[in-house]
Parts: C-alpha cells; structure tokens; sequence
C-alpha cells in the first residue's frame, strides 16, 4: 500500500482514529522507507520534489511512538525501520 494514496499526511496517519497505534507507526514507517528511497534517488542526481515530508514521517513516528527508538537505522541508505 502507498499511504500517500490513502493519507493527505502523516499527520492524518496519527489522527486516524480507525488506526490502532501498531497500525499507525507500520503505515508511517513504510511511508519513511519510500520518502528516504526518493532522498536516495535525490542524492545520486535524480530530481525530485524537494519537501520535508521525511522530517515530518519521523515526527509523527516520534509522537506516537514515545519510547520507541524510531531512530535505529538499518544497513542500508534508506535506514529502514522495518
């Protein structure tokens, strides 16, 4: 699923009441995996609409993850969190 098709925003991921909170934070990191594709893509060349829609991801992950260390990386560039 592209959570941009279903969501204007993050923002509206961590509103959506018909979401449980592990639902949330799975929508929001595939939206962060295929936001940091595109920064990827942007660093070797490739234009893209410049945004902070990644930083914005990663807020509402935070929010809504507390605790959770939405800051582990993987070894990849896309650093994600799956």
């Amino acid at each position: 699923m592209d959570p941009s098709s279903v969501f204007p925003d993050p923002e509206a991921v961590a509103r959506d009441a018909r979401l449980t909170l592990e639902q949330k934070i799975r929508v929001l990191r595939s939206w962060e995996y295929d936001a940091a594709e595109v920064a990827v893509a942007e660093e070797e060349g490739m234009q893209g609409p410049d945004s902070d829609l990644l930083q914005r991801i990663l807020l509402s992950l935070h929010r809504l993850a507390g605790s959770e260390d939405t800051e582990r990386v993987a070894p990849s560039k896309q650093h994600g969190l799956f």
